[in-house]
């Protein structure tokens, strides 16, 4: 029977728009493979890419894949007989499924061809990944029958939901859900306590971003055919009116007409501007006696009406008791997992956020009964699924994920754990995340396995923590003749086996080797039901992890079930030494590590290995003399080390297992070591040396100084005496680059001829020559026929960097020359990889000629850093060029803002559940600081922590977490140690810090920790600085600077002008500061309006100022007589009535003895002051805060009563007259009197709208029109004003329109202020379409933010219109806009 797959096929090449073969750390969403600087946009996800001439910044991991979809489009050359056989290489369909799911290659089919039983039966592997579908093909049960995933967890906490809040159902058995809407509750469901806990969640945020595009295009097109029959319902009855109507002159049917137009215009306007939020989700979380359940309510993403419901949901209990799922809806076919913690209190929902993690468990261990061929590599093995994806940043692994990962993995008693995730890392083999994964490894006896990245083909490329952790086996991508051919499809595959071209390289910059093993990195394997296919293509380090840990489930199976002791230092050392090596030069080893895993033999190995201690030879390394650094490997790179010997000593540790007995294991413990070099003449080491459990040092010489241009690779390993056949115990790596020293003036370097084939990848070391700050290089390229593309990369290593590279991805369509540009720190070996892609040119038999130029430009200057305290005083600029002439055409932009600010609040607390309490024992502890700032205008900012940022596993901190939210707890930007630019409309803000850590010290020491918001000014108000030739230019306005040619050899001095004051910026906040670039050169062949931004110059350098306080004199006007027209004792009892007036105004009125208070008070003042206009509007104010009391006429009523006294003691005309007239604005009495003449007519609008709002209730309230209302309360008639007696006697035609007209003179009744009033009007008109206009306008003004009950008045608008459409949208947007409370970290 022909497998599925087979028959389907086509699948690969039509699923994804990807480019095929690009190597990525990445999701199928995707869809470009160059990096991005972030964060986690937002593109969210941290990633190992390659990109196109770019440099600096950070490069952040995300999962160490790629997914290739498609065969390559390029040809390649050709090695003779070799590849001339392979030409006719045909694959049948059993071999091209086998391609797919790569077992051969490491002799995993083998293994279990010959002990089936050891198949990875009474294994559990730990996934630490973007989370695994349960419901994904081949991933429900395993080859004996057992529940294939065990558990699934999210450890990011990004589906948390609040369920904290607790109702009870009423007697038809509904509830109130979190989200408002009310609930059936099903009545089979048990519930002793009759406690319901609620939450909700927004659905989006728990989807990956493909699914939601998908979901948000379907929702379009419903939206679209609803939104198009209400614009041809609009449409007509508009015709319908004009045909009626040919001439509308009357203002009533004006209106009408304008109201029809209004409604179409909102239609219009809403089909164009539709921003889908997503629909709620509202989750009820409850305890049945036994366990805690949960139940979805999904009907909002439902089609079909009665679909979805809370009753119709299958209750879900957590995972790990019934491993039961669900899915939200068909259409989006996403499962969720739930996990309840914290006694109901917070709902964890699991989804996963992005296919990588589903991928890498079916690698690992998929069983598909009917197509074993595509079975993972270890398909009797068990897995859990801890999510270290964090969806809120696009699935970057957060610090809380991570630890929750390690915690979860010895709560469940793994054997093994596989991490497919990592980025660069400053420090190797340093950090929290390291500590804990050695305790981990140390303790527990889990074996940790962890892609090494996708940063290649450069040196020293390996990220942390699979390339860089002693404990971790890192492992590098191999691709095999059969993958090229299956998987990847290519024309013709490679005679033999390599490496992938992205796949990253060692050493590690303390010289550890970096890649531990290689293993197939490409497979087919299982993807989440959501994709809407089983399966798909990836390829990556992430696909080679979990087919090394597959392949080490094997071997643990077979140890159990053979009594065999499980470590990971027997493991690891069985699996090195029996590795085939790939390639044939000892630097090989630096890419593949030592070789690609072989199973069948390491089991061997290990059986025969059974009866040796488990001991890991830790190997510390420092140069003799020298305390520190202590390294784990000797690499010389720059030129002064690879001159002369060099001595260095090595302490051998062995370490043994945590419970390791110190009379049976310790102290018998002795190894007879012959020690070796793979070089005598090169590395020389004793011959012999007896080691016991304290350890033992010597030390080895190094002689590079007779060693030729480029790399070298050696090592030191010690065998045992007694038992050679074991291999190396340990390896002492020494890797050597000796750079060429570029001594032609002036400095050109020329790398002619280079011949390139699918594949192959040529090194050279520079001397980067003092005085050196970037590069200018061409590549030129001829010989071949189809496209080539190449990898381009350079690495430098600086002490406490991050390896710096620059790297590109050229395509050549035929024999022509690019150009880069790229920065370069002088004095510094610079490595320069050029690779041509392995699948590029395959097919092809024409062999690429490449001619590579380097040369090399600088400027040297005396500060690095340019830092303009304040003053006026310029800063001084010294350049020289040491190498050649260059053009000194300095520029500077100031074009951020950054303000530091210190906590409000900090909060500490221990965090309650289980998923926080480390295996130690130690419960981790939470640090919550609150941050408050505000914005003056909408801008783009971005929170910048010099502590914390840019480190997620080289740092000794747990984890960070921020969110910003406004005023109504909106939420509008989450981050964590790579925080993003967002943007924010003007308002008030807090941000959350949220740190993690189980030391409580630590904690407290971070309660003040300065932040910055930073703010990105607009292109407009950037600020550029000016440069002189002399110190006081900037105020005699002569000698500016604008270029000058350098001569080697010769000095020449600037001045850097400050930023000038007539346009000081608007922040005054102390320590406040722009910040900046500066550049000094531009690139040779730059024209003459180029080179003006320093940030696309080659190299910039920060520049800032020092904001100084723009303050004006706060004693201005101070101390000025006050008007003689008044005397002392009238002045004072001003002041006295004012102070009484204050104190009414601060008066409480939470109680019903609050509120008898201050009612005693207004009135002893108002029979004091009977006319005071502020009097009466302050307790008119006073009146609005009280509330109804629960009846709502009488209190409106009040509302009229003291708004008719304000207005009443304002003299109208007087006001209008004084209006009328234009005031001198130099007549500093004439400006006083305008000032109150302002205040006082503030005063009587307000007065007029709250009494119109009264109006207009108590309207609504009673049912009918204001002429008709309280006709049948004559007798309350006596202490009512003249109005509210009309009012009831209908001798007023319309009491409210009449208050609308004077308002209406006053001020603009459509403004943000007053339009409530207007919208109002129009409704009580039925001019619906008119009041919604108004309404809408009201609420795009962004002078404050948004109004909750502007919304509520929207929604009851469009709801008596009818367009339940709109009504549907705008609620789901109320629960964005208004959340009930924040979300949880």
């Amino acid at each position: 029977m022909q497998s599925q797959i087979f028959r389907s096929l086509h699948w690969a090449r039509i699923s994804s728009p990807f480019s095929p073969l690009l190597p990525r750390h990445s999701l199928p969403s995707q869809l470009d493979f160059r990096h991005k600087k972030l964060r986690r946009n937002n593109s969210r996800t941290r990633e190992w890419n390659r990109r196109s001439g770019s440099s600096g910044g950070r490069s952040r991991a995300m999962p160490s894949s790629s997914i290739d979809t498609g065969s390559s489009a390029y040809g390649g050359g050709d090695e003779g007989d070799g590849k001339s056989r392979l030409r006719n290489f045909k694959l049948n369909e059993s071999t091209f499924l086998a391609s797919l799911m790569p077992k051969k290659e490491i002799g995993a089919d083998r293994f279990i061809e010959a002990h089936p039983e050891y198949d990875g039966r009474g294994v559990i592997i730990a996934i630490f990944d973007s989370g695994v579908d349960p419901a994904a093909a081949g991933l429900q049960v395993t080859s004996d029958g057992q529940p294939k995933i065990l558990d699934v967890i999210d450890c990011t906490g990004s589906g948390d939901v609040d369920t904290s809040k607790v109702v009870k159902a009423d007697g038809d058995g509904c509830i109130r859900g979190a989200s408002g809407a009310s609930l059936v509750i099903n009545s089979s469901w048990k519930n002793p306590t009759g406690e319901w806990h609620v939450g909700c969640k927004l659905v989006y945020e728990l989807f990956t971003d493909t699914l939601t595009s998908r979901i948000k295009k379907e929702r379009k097109k419903r939206w679209d055919e609803k939104i198009q029959e209400e614009i041809a319902k609009a449409t007509k009855h508009i015709d319908e009116f004009d045909q009626k109507h040919a001439k509308v002159e009357d203002p009533k049917l004006k209106r009408i007409r304008e109201d029809l137009q209004n409604r179409f215009d909102i239609l219009k306007k809403q089909a164009d501007n539709y921003d889908d939020k997503g629909p709620v989700i509202d989750a009820v979380v409850w305890h049945d006696g036994e366990v805690w359940r949960v139940a979805l309510d999904t009907q909002s993403l439902e089609d079909e009406p009665g679909c979805g419901k809370l009753a119709d949901f299958a209750p879900l209990t957590n995972y790990r008791i019934e491993r039961k799922y669900g899915v939200f809806s068909k259409l989006d076919a996403c499962t969720v997992v739930v996990n309840v913690y914290d006694e109901g209190n917070i709902l964890s929902m699991v989804t996963d956020s992005s296919p990588h993690g589903t991928h890498v468990a079916g690698i690992a261990t998929a069983f598909y009964p009917k197509e074993p061929l595509l079975n993972g590599i270890a398909p009797g093995a068990q897995l859990i699924s801890c999510k270290i994806g964090d969806s809120r940043l696009g699935s970057m692994e957060t610090g809380t994920g991570l630890t929750r990962a390690l915690i979860a993995a010895v709560e469940h008693k793994c054997d093994l754990i596989n991490m497919s995730y990592g980025e660069p890392a400053l420090l190797p083999d340093y950090g929290r995340f390291v500590d804990l994964v050695n305790e981990v490894v140390n303790k527990h006896r889990l074996v940790f396995v962890s892609s090494a990245g996708n940063s290649g083909p450069a040196l020293s490329t390996v990220g942390a923590p699979g390339g860089t952790s002693s404990s971790i086996i890192g492992v590098g991508a191999y691709v095999s003749p059969a993958m090229a051919a299956g998987a990847h499809s290519v024309v013709e595959p490679p005679c033999e086996g390599l490496e992938y071209t992205w796949s990253s390289r060692g050493p590690t910059v303390d010289g550890d080797v970096g890649v531990s093993i290689s293993a197939p990195g490409g497979a087919v394997a299982p993807v989440p039901t959501w994709t809407l296919q089983r399966r798909m293509l990836m390829n990556g380090t992430s696909m080679a992890s979990p087919s090394a840990c597959g392949g080490i489930a094997l071997l643990i199976s077979a140890m159990k079930a053979e009594g065999i002791p499980v470590s990971p230092y027997s493991i690891r050392k069985g699996i090195e030494n029996t590795s085939v090596p790939v390639g044939s030069l000892p630097e090989d080893k630096l890419t593949t590590g030592e070789g690609l895993l072989q199973v069948d033999k390491a089991y061997e190995y290990i059986q025969q290995s059974r009866d040796f201690p488990c001991v890991w030879h830790q190997i510390k390394i420092n140069q003799s003399g020298k305390t520190s650094p202590i390294s784990r490997g000797v690499y010389l790179r720059e030129a002064t080390a690879c001159q002369q010997s060099t001595e260095w000593t090595v302490q051998v540790e062995p370490k043994f297992h945590e419970d390791a007995s110190n009379l049976e294991e310790l102290v018998p413990f002795e190894e007879c070591i012959e020690l070796h070099s793979s070089d005598s003449t090169i590395v020389r080491a004793p011959e012999y040396l007896l080691l016991t459990h304290n350890g033992r040092s010597f030390n080895i010489v190094v002689d590079p100084s007779n060693l030729s241009d480029g790399l070298h690779y050696y090592e030191v390993y010690g065998i045992d005496c007694k038992a050679p056949w074991r291999g190396p115990l340990f390896r002492i790596p020494v890797t050597i680059t000796k750079p060429t020293a570029v001594k032609n003036r002036p400095p050109l370097v020329s790398f002619s001829r280079m011949s390139f084939l699918p594949g192959h990848i040529e090194r050279r070391y520079i001397e980067v020559p003092l005085g050196a700050s970037w590069v200018e290089a061409t590549m030129q390229t001829s010989g071949f026929d189809t496209t080539r593309r190449f990898f381009v990369d350079t690495v430098q290593i600086c002490p406490l960097q991050r390896p710096m590279k620059w790297e590109s991805v050229v395509t050549f369509s035929s024999p022509t020359a690019k150009s880069f540009a790229f920065p370069v720190v002088a004095g510094h070996t610079m490595e320069l990889a050029i690779a041509q892609f392995w699948s590029s040119g395959m097919g092809s038999h024409e062999t690429t000629i490449v001619d590579f130029e380097i040369v090399f430009h600088g400027i040297g200057i005396n500060k690095e850093e340019v830092i303009l305290d304040g003053s006026e005083a310029p800063i001084r600029i010294d350049a020289e060029a040491l190498l050649a002439s260059e053009k000194l055409a300095p520029a500077a932009v100031l074009n951020k803002i950054r303000v530091p600010y210190r906590p409000s609040e900090a909060k500490l607390c221990t965090l309650p559940s289980n998923r926080d309490k480390l295996p130690s024992g130690k419960q981790i502890l939470a640090l919550t600081l609150t941050y408050k700032f505000k914005l003056e205008d909408g801008a783009e900012v971005k929170p910048y922590i010099p502590l914390l940022n840019n480190r997620i596993y080289d740092t000794k901190f747990e984890s960070q977490f921020y969110m910003i939210s406004d005023t109504n707890k909106r939420v509008y930007a989450m981050g964590d140690v790579y925080p993003n630019s967002s943007k924010l409309p003007k308002g008030d803000y807090t941000l959350q810090l949220y740190l993690r850590h189980d030391n409580v010290q630590y904690l407290e020491k971070m309660k003040q920790l300065v932040l910055f918001i930073e703010r990105n000014l607009e292109e407009k108000d950037a600020i550029r600085l000016n440069f002189f030739t002399e110190p006081d230019g900037p105020v005699m306005g002569n000698g500016a600077f604008k270029s000058s040619n350098l001569i080697p050899g010769q000095k020449e001095a600037f001045y850097v002008n400050p930023p000038t004051k007539d346009k000081p910026p608007k922040i005054s906040a102390q320590g406040a500061m722009l910040v900046g670039a500066i550049s000094y050169g531009m690139l040779s062949n730059a024209g003459q309006d180029e080179g003006k931004n320093p940030q696309k110059n080659p190299v910039s350098y920060p520049i800032s100022y020092v904001i100084p306080s723009n303050k004006l004199d706060e004693d201005k006007g101070k101390g000025s007589s006050p008007s003689g027209t008044k005397t002392v004792a009238e002045r004072l009892e001003e002041e006295v009535r004012d102070t009484k007036i204050r104190v009414l105004g601060s008066l409480r009125q939470d109680t019903d003895e609050d509120r008898s208070e201050w009612k005693k008070l207004a009135f002893s003042l108002k029979s004091e002051y009977p006319k005071h206009t502020a009097l009466l509007a302050k307790i008119l104010e006073g009146l609005l805060s009280q509330g109804d009391g629960g009846d709502k006429i009488q209190h409106n009523e009040e509302v009229i009563n003291a708004a008719n006294e304000v207005i009443q003691s304002i003299d109208t005309d007087e006001l209008a007259k004084f209006f009328s007239l234009r005031s001198d604005p130099e007549d500093e009495e004439a400006e006083k009197t305008k000032k109150k003449m302002e205040t006082t007519r503030d005063q009587l609008a307000e007065a007029l709208y709250q009494k119109g709002l009264a109006l207009a209730e108590i309207e609504s309230l009673k049912g009918e029109k204001a002429s008709a209302l309280a006709a049948t309360e004559d007798t309350k008639d006596a202490g009512k004003t003249d109005d509210q007696s009309a009012l009831g006697s209908g001798t007023h035609p319309d009491l409210f329109e009449e208050n609308f007209k004077e308002l209406r003179k006053w001020v603009d009744v459509k403004s943000t202020k007053y339009g409530t009033l207007f919208v109002l009007r129009e409704k009580r008109g039925g001019r619906l379409g008119t009041a919604l206009k108004v309404l809408n306008d009201m609420i795009q003004d962004d002078s404050e933010p948004p109004k909750k009950k502007l919304y509520e008045m929207k929604l009851s608008l469009l709801d008596e219109i009818g367009w339940n459409h709109l009504a549907t949208y705008e609620r789901q947007w109320m629960l964005v806009r208004f959340p009930t409370s924040l979300p949880l970290f």
